[in-house]
């Protein structure tokens, strides 16, 4: 029976990682960290995080800026969708100019504010077509999450 509930611990760890990377902000520049820090190793953790954060990728391309337009309508998210649009437009000088390496470079760098989250909105905003603009933002996040997977490991 222990090995039961060692497999259904490692399962909420593991969905921990997941779930995690899958937030904006934290992304799996948090996760990775958060997963070696459970106790997962280091490529477990850098893999659950990578695939927990490219999960919201292809929604965000398809229905943000739809999402947006209508809470701008709305009264009371209005300023919401406005901040966004706001502090969306002031990242994607860079972008804009580079295209698509501007946009894989803005996702590879693992600072806050600059994963898929981000770089969705500004492919969006720009209207990058999906079939574009997926494969550079997961592989920007690729580099971003072995950066990190790297830093993590080196300070352990």
């Amino acid at each position: 029976m222990g090995t039961f509930f060692e497999f259904l611990e490692l399962i909420k760890k593991e969905l921990v990682v997941f779930g995690t990377a899958a937030l904006p902000v934290v992304e799996l520049k948090g996760a990775i960290p958060v997963g070696i820090g459970m106790g997962l190793g280091t490529w477990n953790s850098f893999i659950l995080a990578y695939l927990g954060s490219i999960l919201p990728i292809p929604f965000l391309l398809l229905f943000l800026k739809p999402v947006m337009a209508f809470l701008k309508k709305t009264k009371l998210l209005a300023p919401f969708a406005n901040w966004v649009e706001r502090r969306t437009n002031r990242k994607m000088v860079s972008v804009r100019k580079y295209s698509l390496l501007g946009l894989f470079i803005f996702v590879a760098i693992p600072l806050p504010t600059t994963g898929i989250w981000t770089g969705s909105a500004i492919a969006s905003f720009l209207d990058i077509r999906i079939k574009h603009a997926f494969p550079v933002i997961a592989l920007g996040n690729l580099v971003a999450g072995l950066i990190i997977m790297a830093l993590s490991h080196q300070l352990l």
